[in-house]
């Protein structure tokens, strides 16, 4: 019993830290909203798509959402080091919620056109290009770098909770009210980030001091990650992995759709148990705190493993079943990416690498997307499932070799470092 409480307290340890614990709470309430909508746009758009074009503007919108920070995502980076970084988070929720607010009103009145919906998606695209590196950030400076692996672990079970109860309400509500509700709800829960914010006590903050202004500095950021392998090398598989596999709120709705003949209930029943298989991979990650690119690729070769076992389901129960390890992988993948980034970087770098963390991330979804739902309406789903699958598990490989290289070449290095004289660089007399 001893060993069980000393896990559980050590599973949980960063929520004994008042202001992430009010931000944990927060967030939960946010991400359900967000999750709500996810299924409300999805299913707006399948409904106003023209007929048999619907994967393709399911992809496009996702895209849509995901260019700004694509093309810009190393600037969003570079302000949130130079930022303080709660007052960037309240103006980019609150704009947040204005734009979801927008597209429920939109809704409801029955005035609601794609091109509003793609309008939107790009807006909310730039908010994000700046409160993503922000948010990931700032949980550093609320528990401080000896609990951040177990953080963003714990941020891992709440965006997968949220994705668990966020469809969930999504579904109910999409088929006893209608969509617009859920855009007007997010738009309230919005509010919880705010208020939480603002109950924080700031003294107790681990706040970095800001970057000062200068030139070349998106360069300098750009050129200190691929020059440092244990950045370059988990960054690269995050981008195949974000690209090809990680599509799944357009995949797993012609899924549900086209493979399994559905509708928005057997997509809310995909997304929330992936949602709820995450949760158990978030609380297990938890318990870690020595993240490295060995665990990564380890976890990605799973990751992707299910992904394939999924893809090959023979019927609708089989994938009920097979997707809730694969969520827990998924979020076992990207939690230990996440982590391994932020102890490997400069804190002077931190905003920028964690902004290429969401380029490669989330950003690869303007690519990724509109090829996942092309695939998914030129072949099946399964086969779009099959390739992001397939891609994950050769990256995680490859990467592994590779890292395995650097380190039998670091390891040949040092010796020869040890016995050259004082005062002397390596190959230098």
């Amino acid at each position: 019993m001893t060993r069980i409480r000393r896990a559980v307290k050590g599973t949980f340890r960063s929520l004994h830290v008042r202001n992430y614990r009010i931000y944990f709470t927060a967030q939960l309430v946010s991400v359900s909203g967000t999750w709500m909508q996810t299924v409300a746009q999805a299913f707006l758009v399948l409904h106003l798509a023209p007929h048999g074009r619907s994967g393709v503007y399911l992809g496009l919108v996702t895209a849509l959402q995901f260019l700004p920070m694509l093309l810009f995502g190393t600037w969003g980076g570079l302000i949130a080091d130079r930022v303080d970084k709660r007052r960037l988070l309240y103006a980019t929720q609150s704009v947040a919620g204005v734009l979801a607010l927008v597209l429920g009103l939109l809704t409801a009145v029955g005035a609601v056109r794609l091109w509003q919906v793609f309008m939107l998606a790009t807006f909310l695209g730039f908010v994000n290009l700046v409160d993503n590196p922000a948010r990931q950030t700032f949980v550093l400076e609320l528990v401080g770098r000896e609990d951040l692996p177990n953080a963003v672990s714990l941020n891992s079970v709440v965006m997968n909770s949220a994705r668990v109860i966020g469809p969930a309400i999504g579904g109910a509500l999409i088929a006893f009210v209608g969509l617009a509700v859920c855009f007007e709800v997010n738009a309230a829960s919005y509010l919880a980030v705010i208020v939480g914010l603002s109950l924080m006590r700031r003294a107790d903050l681990h706040r970095t001091v800001p970057v000062l202004r200068g030139k070349g500095q998106l360069r300098e950021g750009l050129r200190y990650v691929w020059r440092t392998p244990g950045l370059r090398q988990p960054l690269l598989l995050v981008a195949v992995v974000g690209t090809l596999a990680y599509n799944f709120q357009v995949v797993l709705a012609l899924f549900a759709r086209f493979t399994f003949h559905g509708g928005a209930g057997v997509y809310s029943a995909l997304t929330s148990l992936m949602g709820g298989g995450a949760v158990v991979g978030g609380l297990l990650i938890a318990t870690r705190n020595r993240p490295n690119i060995h665990r990564l690729t380890a976890i990605g070769i799973i990751f992707g493993a299910l992904i394939l076992a999924v893809a090959a389901s023979p019927d609708l129960v089989t994938a009920l079943v097979l997707i809730v390890p694969m969520g827990a992988a998924s979020i076992a993948f990207i939690a230990t990416a996440n982590a391994t980034l932020q102890l490997r970087a400069e804190p002077s770098m931190r905003g920028r690498v964690m902004a290429l963390y969401a380029i490669a991330f989330l950003g690869t979804t303007p690519i990724g997307s509109p090829l996942v739902g092309w695939i998914s309406q030129a072949a099946s789903p399964r086969v779009a499932l099959a390739v992001g699958g397939t891609a994950t598990v050769v990256a995680s490989i490859i990467t592994r070799r590779h890292h395995r290289r650097e380190h039998e070449r670091v390891a040949d290095i040092i010796p020869v470092i040890d016995e050259a004289e004082p005062g002397t660089e390596l190959g230098v007399a």
